[in-house]
């Protein structure tokens, strides 16, 4: 016998988000070795500003050494470590995060809880501040990653917050209204707000504004505010990062023991496998709890040790941030570039690792079953692992989460060439049906015209 976590179907495997990444694993795309395979354009990873990463390391080679002032530092990290974490890496990571906002929040290290990346940091969260059966409300589109990093083990209920694509899916006290009060015609406990800021997958940052209405909404239901501020240092074009402290402090909540912010290194720098993560509370209990539970997932000592000394050399983290927005609007441009010379939209966006592509003008239809259909023409025809919106939980079919900064400039050339092939293929299919059409409505006017003849004839 088998517990009902192993033998359900709750993890959302199934979703075309991970069925995706499955027919990429099967075929991947390679210059040289499989030049015809699925290039990844599914996962929102950061492989732009590496060098500027390995620059340093090769001019610090005494930190991957374990050394400190010469002296090995090797018996230190390899003996056991607490869950609080290095004391040198906290300081590091709050001053780092300072700067990404400019400083106009100060980060507080014992307000801090280390985790392995922010996927454990937001399920624990979730056991912090909910029961199972309770309810979170996310604005939709969301990370599809969140049905299960969210729900599978805990039990908690995601409730959408429904933003539509005319208002450039902006988050209004209708839809928070909304959803708060389906959750509660579903008979469910609604614990909390939670948002990702710059949204994954649209790639755009909450303004001040949304931020004041969410904390005015959280306020007077009493109710939790997350937000998860993981791309909060690729933003790379107006309006500038924003992050809930800022407002929080503004308004004069600055203390609210219901504020919380997940962070992690996985998308500023691009260490998703180095399983850096944290959360931000002023809640001595969610602290306390969410410190003791993080023995379930921590952050090894010589990963601290490395990147103690590499975020605090103000010089590197202050060139790095800035290059790496640079090499993140030049990549974004390409991609929208050479989406439009192929007759394609995207959601205006400022952040991010990908852009929120529009192809709903060819869908056969406008359902999600029309949708499905692109998606794997696309994946398994074209050769491009896109995520396609109802993933995403989107509303409104046609949309799909493309990701530009996980791949070389010539594989994102390869990509832009397969999708002008794809459009100018469907386009000659559309003619080619539409003449058809024409040529078989002429075929049945004149059969319809001389049955007609006929018919009058012989009444004649």
């Amino acid at each position: 016998m088998l517990s009902s976590k192993v033998i359900g179907d709750s993890h959302g495997q199934d979703s075309s988000y991970f069925l995706g990444w499955q027919e990429y694993e099967k075929n991947p795309f390679h210059e040289s070795f499989n030049p015809s395979g699925i290039v990844q354009m599914g996962l929102a990873e950061n492989q732009l500003s590496f060098d500027l990463i390995e620059t340093w390391l090769e001019e610090h080679p005494e930190v991957l050494g374990l050394k400190k002032n010469e002296e090995s530092v090797f018996r230190q990290l390899a003996l056991f470590q607490d869950y609080h974490g290095l004391p040198a890496f906290k300081d590091a990571m709050a001053k780092f995060m300072g700067k990404i906002r400019e400083n106009k929040v100060k980060f507080d290290t014992n307000k801090m809880v280390l985790t392995a990346g922010s996927t454990s940091a937001n399920e624990t969260l979730m056991f912090c501040l909910a029961n199972p059966g309770d309810a979170f409300l996310i604005p939709a589109p969301y990370y599809p990653g969140f049905d299960r990093d969210l729900k599978w083990r805990t039990g908690v209920e995601i409730v959408p917050i429904h933003c539509v694509s005319s208002n450039g899916y902006k988050i209004t006290e209708d839809a928070l209204e909304d959803a708060y009060e389906r959750a509660r015609e579903l008979n469910l406990n609604v614990k909390g707000v939670l948002i990702t800021n710059p949204s994954n997958p649209l790639g755009t940052s909450t303004t001040r504004e949304e931020l004041d209405l969410l904390l005015t909404f959280t306020s007077t239901k009493n109710i939790h505010m997350v937000s998860d501020e993981i791309y909060s240092g690729t933003v790379f074009d107006s309006p500038e990062f924003t992050s809930v402290l800022e407002v929080a402090k503004d308004k004069n909540m600055d203390l609210d023991e219901k504020i919380h912010v997940v962070y992690s290194l996985s998308k500023d720098l691009g260490l998703p496998g180095f399983r850096v993560g944290l959360i931000y509370s002023n809640n001595e209990k969610v602290v306390s709890a969410a410190t003791k539970m993080s023995s379930f997932g921590l952050i090894s000592s010589q990963t601290q040790h490395l990147l103690a000394n590499l975020l605090s050399d103000e010089r590197f983290t202050t060139n790095y941030l800035e290059e790496n927005r640079k090499r993140l609007r030049e990549r974004k441009d390409r991609l929208v570039s050479g989406l439009k010379e192929a007759g394609i939209g995207c959601l205006k966006s400022n952040a991010g690792l990908f852009c929120w592509v529009d192809l709903r003008h060819l869908l056969n239809s406008n359902t999600f079953e029309a949708e499905h259909s692109l998606w794997t023409k696309i994946v398994c025809e074209v050769g491009l692992n896109i995520s396609p919106g109802s993933s995403c939980h989107c509303d409104e079919p046609g949309w799909f989460r493309v990701c530009f900064a996980n791949m070389s400039d010539q594989t994102m050339e390869v990509a832009m060439d397969r999708v002008k092939g794809f459009v100018e293929n469907n386009n000659r299919g559309k003619q080619k049906r539409t003449m058809w059409d024409t040529r078989r409505r002429s075929l049945i006017n004149k059969w319809v015209s001389k049955l007609s003849s006929v018919t009058c004839e012989s009444e004649r």
